[in-house]
């Protein structure tokens, strides 16, 4: 596989990335919760809850589909935007490794309808959803690399752990090597 743009790995916090473009692993409310969602709400401030409301009134008012992604400001964040998307909850009687892949995909095309260059994503459904780090790891690298997404430079993936870290490292070094 040929790297078509630069992938960063980095262990941290999701929220202090100084990057076009923050990717959030919302849940469907758009309204804030647990993990990624609920620290980009905390600290990006009101403005972030106060576009998601406006997202549900106007066009998600029974929530936002999984694999479905969506641009609000980033309020007081570094970034410029937070493009909402979510994730699958893990499930061993049913793949759905489809709509785990439409999560990185989906943002990268609001990525780039913003005119964004830099993105940066979490791990998504690696939280409360319990989708497997290795396998999220391996369907949100190989989704990016494949993705058609022009202007992207740069994109970084943000991991909270060491063990996300090391999941993820793992597969973009076996990417490298193919």
């Amino acid at each position: 596989m040929v790297l078509s743009r630069h992938i960063h790995l980095a262990k941290g916090d999701i929220t202090e990335q100084d990057t076009d473009v923050v990717v959030n692993a919302a849940n469907s409310s758009l309204l804030g919760g647990g993990g990624v969602d609920g620290a980009i709400h905390r600290k990006g401030g009101p403005q972030i809850l106060a576009e998601c409301r406006s997202l549900r009134a106007s066009k998600y008012g029974r929530g936002l589909p999984t694999g479905q992604a969506v641009a609000t400001t980033a309020g007081r964040l570094p970034a410029k935007w937070v493009v909402h998307t979510v994730g699958p909850v893990w499930s061993d009687q049913e793949d759905r490794s489809e709509l785990l892949a439409d999560c990185h995909r989906n943002s990268l095309e609001v990525a780039v309808s913003l005119g964004a260059k830099t993105v940066a994503f979490p791990a998504i459904s690696t939280g409360i959803f319990r989708w497997p780090l290795k396998s999220a790891a391996d369907i949100a690298l190989r989704t990016v690399l494949a993705t058609d997404a022009p202007g992207i430079e740069a994109v970084r993936f943000v991991l909270f752990d060491e063990a996300a870290f090391a999941a993820f490292n793992d597969v973009l070094t076996t990417l490298r090597s193919e």
